[in-house]
């Protein structure tokens, strides 16, 4: 099993947990048993299926963007990270 830590904000879809023990070889396996085990949490995640653009996931502290997306491997003991992206100022 692998863990997924969340943000603050998403917290509240999780029951308050900072982190989730989750299971799947791929990040699409696991963020879909991260959303089978906490459903409200599929909104906040995807769109139509998709991740959503300002949902960043990490792999042991790299971005999935520049490995294999969603189908990154993910081993036993291998932590993910949900990072949202923040926009603001000027």
């Amino acid at each position: 099993m692998s863990t997924i830590r969340i943000p603050t904000p998403l917290r509240q879809y999780t029951d308050g947990n900072a982190s989730v023990a989750i299971a799947g070889e791929t990040v699409g396996a696991a963020l879909q048993d991260l959303t089978t085990q906490f459903p409200a949490l599929e909104g906040q995640l995807f769109d139509e299926g998709k991740l959503r653009s300002f949902v960043n996931i990490y792999l042991n502290q790299e971005d999935i963007r520049y490995l294999n997306g969603e189908e990154t491997a993910v081993s036993a003991g291998d932590a993910l990270m949900i990072v949202p992206s923040i926009a603001g100022g000027k």
